[in-house]
């Protein structure tokens, strides 16, 4: 890298996704000294990624891409290129000439959430128990104020779940609020329990659920000084393998009591959301029986019909 005069003009580009474990020589002045971050697309970027995939796809007239942009927030290039491929395969499987809307639904639904494993055969029992899960969940991300806005809840087994309730920001987000991030643990606790309230039993259904759930807190806790107990402060440092890139341990910076006050402060926040969507579906507990019968008849249900739903079976608001 040296013995390059400046007026060469010779430009060495490289790119990695680790630019924190980078050798410091690497990056004095005359080596690598622009940095470029090259984040995923907005809206607009989105749209003229998918004009360029399109060029060579016949659309239909009433196929709007800005429309699809929109719906497609924290998209890569890769993954809108793959959303076409797919619309297109979909059409061509079902021999139209263009590619319509409803392709691109079907070829976002397949990136987002898994291709369907309809040779999997449920039970009934499996069928009613994942109804109510999803029933919950999608319960949950309508009641509370300021979550991303349902998409479409599915009980058809789609990757490795048995089923999927799908959320999407209505525009591209960049930073989180607090008040964002509890609801999430509600919404993600909402599956679980629905099971316990409806079928009197809980299941593995909701392992993944807890886990995030779990994980969400505590980096509530120990990452974002989400804590009002522990107040704005961030514990424990990461110990990250240069080459491989990958975390091998969490150094403690903090003592055994500061210790035993974040496992108190995670567990709060996971109980207490837990304690909040047990109350808010009993309150609603005709809705949730009626997004899950739907669920069962039906097996998909998106925003518009969730919404109606709700709208017919939500209980009068009383005047004070």
């Amino acid at each position: 890298m040296d013995g390059f005069d400046t007026t060469e003009g010779v430009i060495l580009i490289a790119a990695t996704n680790r630019p924190d474990v980078l050798d410091p020589a690497l990056l004095r002045p005359g080596r690598f000294d622009r940095q470029i971050v090259v984040n995923r697309p907005d809206l607009r970027g989105r749209t003229e990624i998918l004009k360029v995939h399109t060029k060579k796809v016949p659309v239909a007239g009433d196929v709007e891409l800005e429309k699809i942009a929109r719906g497609t927030p924290g998209f890569s290039g890769a993954d809108l290129e793959n959303l076409v491929n797919e619309a297109a395969l979909w059409a061509a499987r079902h021999d139209k000439k263009v590619v319509e809307i409803a392709d691109f639904e079907n070829a976002k639904d397949k990136v987002l959430m898994g291709a369907e494993r309809k040779s999997m055969v449920l039970t009934d029992e499996e069928k009613r128990t994942t109804a109510y899960h999803e029933a919950g969940h999608a319960l949950m991300a309508k009641l509370l104020p300021g979550t991303d806005p349902v998409h479409k809840v599915t009980i058809i087994p789609r990757g490795r779940a048995l089923g999927v309730t799908m959320q999407l920001p209505t525009d591209d987000r960049h930073n989180y609020s607090k008040e964002f991030l509890y609801n999430n643990l509600a919404i993600l606790l909402g599956g679980r329990v629905a099971e316990e309230l409806v079928l009197h039993h809980v299941t593995t259904g909701a392992g993944n659920d807890i886990e995030r759930a779990t994980d969400l807190a505590r980096k509530m806790v120990c990452e974002w000084g989400m804590s009002e107990r522990l107040g704005p402060l961030t514990f424990g440092k990461k110990d990250e393998e240069i080459f491989l890139g990958r975390e091998i341990a969490t150094r403690r910076d903090f003592s055994e009591q500061v210790a035993l006050e974040i496992d108190h402060e995670v567990k709060r926040l996971v109980v207490e959301n837990y304690e909040r969507a047990k109350k808010m579906l009993t309150d609603r507990m005709a809705t949730l029986r009626a997004l899950a019968e739907a669920l069962l008849e039906k097996e998909v249900l998106d925003a518009l019909e969730i919404d109606l739903i709700i709208k017919q079976t939500d209980p009068p608001v009383v005047p004070a």
